[in-house]
């Protein structure tokens, strides 16, 4: 996803009344977000459905490394098998593919 700059795309809220459906093409099209502001003040940012649910999963990641790093300071820890079976329920949800998918042989 392309780094967004918040000065780039800025349109007004009452301008996005009444043009929505172009600004949500251009966002689909282009995958660069935009800036909705409100009184000359960023108010929201518009995203395509993707670029959202990849901010999303890396934030949740980004979330479980740091509970893994302080629960390592903690001196808390799994053994092998705990975190390959965590890590594997893990994939498989994030995935959304069954576990069976990912045990059968191709």
């Amino acid at each position: 996803m392309p780094k967004h700059k918040p000065t780039r795309e800025v349109q007004p809220a009452t301008e996005s009344r009444a043009t929505a459906s172009q600004f949500l093409e251009q966002v689909r099209d282009t995958g660069a977000p935009m800036t909705l502001t409100r009184h000359d003040r960023s108010a929201a940012v518009l995203l395509d459905v993707k670029s959202c649910e990849v901010l999303l999963g890396q934030s949740a990641l980004l979330r479980d490394m740091r509970q893994a790093e302080d629960q390592v300071a903690a001196g808390k820890s799994l053994n092998r098998t705990a975190v390959a079976k965590a890590a594997f329920e893990v994939l498989c949800t994030r995935h959304d593919e069954p576990e069976a998918a990912l045990t059968s042989s191709a």
